[in-house]
């Protein structure tokens, strides 16, 4: 018989019986647990858990969400319930240096990224070749002091149009106000140099090369009012030595900013990122 797959996420105060409350009612449907994964933070006293399963066709997800209520209410748990047949939509903004996008569309397009870019959102011209290559409609937003409010509305309203479930800051080198990062919290993911706080500002690799750091990495995360401080979901590191130039040191940084983001964004996509207060709770 054919099956549909879903996958359930939820968290709440641990008790005991979460785990057999659930399984139970999903058993009861004639469900197949392909995966499952449980926390328990012990300094919080939360219980977090994913569920990958399999349920016949016939058991809608009218039923599916019917069946848990119980459970759901009895332990009072936040709960959300992710039908993987329909693919997730992806807006990317970047800006000038296109290697995060590049490395995304790459991904989507040999099948390792499940998504559709709907939209690329830029304040230059630069990524429309590419964007026009792929097929994806390409939106030039120029930011000043003067338009920021207004172009901020404009990419809220593509997101609402295109049914877009997450945007992704591809190196997209303007910062969200705190409104619109507030608006979309848990929606937005971005990827920076894990430099931070060290190195600030304009060529933050020629200030690390003066410096002679041994390490490169990258952090990706996701967006809140706090400038590059939200909740980190993926972080990588390359080791490096005094005989690279700042350009290679770049290069490292680009390669390794591209990896990051991409398994970021697929962890997101895949439900395997759960929030728990400023950080998050990633099932690998």
């Amino acid at each position: 018989m054919p099956a549909s797959n879903f996958i359930l996420t939820l968290s709440c105060e641990d008790r005991p019986g979460i785990v057999a409350a659930v399984t139970t009612e999903l058993a009861a449907l004639n469900a197949n647990i392909a995966e499952s994964n449980q926390f328990w933070d012990r300094e919080t006293g939360r219980f977090f858990m994913r569920l990958a399963f399999t349920a016949p066709d016939g058991e809608a997800r009218e039923a599916i969400d019917k069946a848990l209520k119980p459970a759901i209410e009895r332990f009072g748990m936040r709960t959300e319930l992710i039908d993987q047949s329909q693919k997730k939509k992806i807006l990317v903004m970047v800006s000038k240096f296109d290697h995060a996008l590049l490395h995304l569309l790459y991904q989507i397009r040999v099948g390792w990224l499940d998504a559709e870019v709907v939209a690329i959102i830029s304040n230059h011209e630069d990524s429309r070749k590419t964007a026009e290559y792929e097929g994806i409609p390409y939106h030039v937003l120029p930011v000043s002091k003067d338009n920021k409010a207004a172009q901020e509305e404009e990419v809220l309203k593509l997101f609402k149009e295109t049914g877009a479930d997450l945007v992704v800051l591809a190196r997209y080198m303007q910062i969200l106000s705190d409104k619109l990062s507030t608006r979309l919290y848990g929606q937005v993911i971005n990827i920076h140099h894990s430099f931070l706080p060290s190195f600030k500002g304009a060529k933050p690799y020629h200030q690390a090369h003066e410096r002679g750091v041994k390490i490169i990495g990258a952090t990706a995360h996701y967006v809140t009012p706090d400038l590059d401080e939200g909740p980190i979901i993926e972080q990588e590191i390359e080791r490096v030595n005094h005989a690279m130039s700042p350009d290679d040191l770049i290069a490292t940084g680009r390669d390794v900013e591209s990896r990051v983001l991409a398994r970021a964004v697929k962890l997101h996509l895949e439900s395997r990122v759960m929030l728990n207060g400023r950080k998050t709770v990633v099932f690998g």
